[in-house]
């Protein structure tokens, strides 16, 4: 993380004709837990969120792992905020028109499907504390709150059954993604930016697979990693926690130069 930390970044950013604020879900607006039914974001950062949303020249998205509905349902989360899961392989319904996004998976790819999850239950329920989330291109094994070394294995089992020809695959904490075609958040993201016409973006994760934006992200764009680990983001912080009073303080400065006019 620079010095001076993130926040100054941010009052830059308020300035722009233009802004797009992508957000990862688990670990960034919601602290992480076990059992991923029971993830909620941080009231504050929700607060700040829609007052985000609901600035003008402004769009706020949600670019998560999770499927698409369970992403809605998690998150509390609607229009005016634009919704993007299965690592940008879903997009919601406003954002898909405005894409221009059809139908997900041909034939081919949803008897693919239908295989991949087969086999994968079949493994999920051979381990007990495993967990199996299905999406619209394939599933993730979820091994979060297993003992280290069980949950390890069996996710290197997986891997070595089912990422083949036709299935690619993304690690994240504690969880192995399958799809059975080739999405990456940041693909998500560049596509949300050139459609929007948006000037600068700000991303904000804490996994493996939002290194994904990161590395992506122009030189007047603001990253930002929760948590530890490697990363291509310029700044850090430690936790969810610290990412409300920033995205309030980008509300507060959005509100303020929103009025004022654009680029004062």
């Amino acid at each position: 993380m620079t010095p001076a930390g993130p926040a100054g970044a941010l009052d830059r950013l308020a300035r722009a004709d233009r802004l797009l604020v992508a957000l990862d879900f688990d670990g960034v607006l919601a602290p992480l837990v076990d059992d991923p039914s029971a993830s909620r974001p941080l009231p504050g950062s929700a607060d700040a969120v829609r007052r985000l949303a609901g600035t003008d020249a402004t769009t706020v998205v949600l670019v998560s792992g999770r499927g698409l509905d369970d992403l809605a349902t998690v998150s509390g989360f609607g229009p005016p905020v634009g919704l993007v899961g299965s690592h940008g392989a879903e997009f919601d319904a406003r954002l898909s028109e405005l894409l221009g996004r059809g139908g997900l998976l041909s034939d081919a790819q949803a008897r693919r499907r239908a295989a991949l999850l087969d086999g994968l239950r079949e493994l999920v329920e051979a381990t007990p504390g495993a967990r199996l989330e299905t999406k619209p291109a394939g599933g993730a094994v979820h091994v979060r709150g297993m003992d280290p070394a069980t949950g390890a294995a069996l996710l290197e089992q997986v891997e070595a059954e089912w990422v083949r020809d036709g299935v690619e695959a993304t690690a994240g904490k504690d969880v192995l993604d399958l799809a059975v075609l080739r999405t990456t958040k940041g693909a998500a993201v560049a596509a949300l930016r050139d459609v929007l016409g948006a000037g600068p973006v700000l991303f904000a994760g804490d996994d493996i697979t939002d290194e994904t934006v990161f590395g992506t992200l122009d030189p007047g764009d603001v990253g930002i990693k929760v948590g530890d680990g490697a990363t291509a983001a310029g700044y850090r912080i430690a936790d969810p926690h610290e990412l409300e009073p920033l995205l309030h303080r980008l509300a507060d400065a959005r509100t303020g130069a929103v009025r004022s006019g654009p680029g004062r």
